[in-house]
């Protein structure tokens, strides 16, 4: 038996820029190397973890 993925629902918009900058960095990801996914992933938390910081406790 093959496996096939298929492509998940569209990404709501963020409301934060910062937010999304940092998710668009997952942006094209489906034609990256599997060995680079990785890098990808750790650059995006990262960028989240910055941009999540920011956030004002409310």
């Amino acid at each position: 038996m093959e496996f096939t993925p298929v492509p998940g629902p569209p990404r709501e918009p963020a409301r934060d820029e910062a937010i999304a900058a940092a998710v668009a960095g997952l942006d094209g990801l489906d034609e990256v190397p599997v060995a680079e996914h990785v890098a990808r992933f750790d650059e995006v938390h990262v960028a989240l973890t910055a941009a999540l910081a920011t956030i004002d406790k409310v």
